[in-house]
């Protein structure tokens, strides 16, 4: 006769946290755009801290909608047409944007300038800083041309929106290296230089 185990085995657990499996590719690419998140918080928290009181001619620097069209163009127009998306639903929430029009604004400047790097331009620091620049100029007279519809600003004021562009440009050579690392974690398409 056999003898019988003292200890019975363990029931295979059915809980939530062991069906929630991610490979070591999803985790990377989880990561990575936790760290674009926190990239975008950062920038959010200079501008609306830092930045805010602080003005040349009249004009500030808009930094979020700067790191959302880089990231774009650094992620290209299938991933980065989702992120522009959610990235601009979260900076019209957060309350620093000028008005609910933003999401529409980012999201169709960020894929135009997107397709643009995508189909004239070589990848690199110099089509980073035309293609957001040129996103940056259509968001600021976008957001000029709302303003002046609802009489919210007047006509003088149109060179304000360009310079405001311009003074957030500078930030480019600074995030690009950044955005540049993070891209690419997890093995996705990162630019090769």
């Amino acid at each position: 006769m056999a003898k019988r185990p003292d200890f019975k085995p363990d029931k295979p657990r059915t809980g939530l946290l062991s069906r929630l499996y991610l490979t070591q590719k999803q985790r990377k690419s989880l990561l990575k755009w936790f760290l674009y998140a926190m990239v975008l918080l950062f920038l959010s928290l200079l501008q609306d801290v830092l930045l805010c009181n602080m003005d040349i001619l009249g004009a500030t620097t808009e930094l979020v909608p700067c790191g959302i069209f880089l990231i774009c163009l650094l992620e290209g127009s299938e991933s980065g047409s989702l992120f522009l998306l959610l990235s601009a639903c979260g900076y019209v929430f957060s309350g620093s944007a000028a008005g609910n029009h933003c999401i529409v604004f980012i999201t169709a400047f960020g894929l135009l300038a997107t397709f643009l790097r995508q189909s004239y331009l070589q990848k690199g620091l110099p089509a980073a800083v035309i293609c957001t620049g040129i996103a940056m100029l259509l968001y600021e007279l976008g957001t000029f041309g709302i303003a002046l519809f609802f009489s919210q600003t007047y006509w003088a004021r149109i060179l304000i929106f360009p310079l405001t562009a311009i003074l957030s440009l500078v930030a480019v050579p600074v995030l690009y290296p950044v955005c540049c690392a993070i891209s690419k974690i997890g093995g996705g398409e990162p630019w090769k230089e």
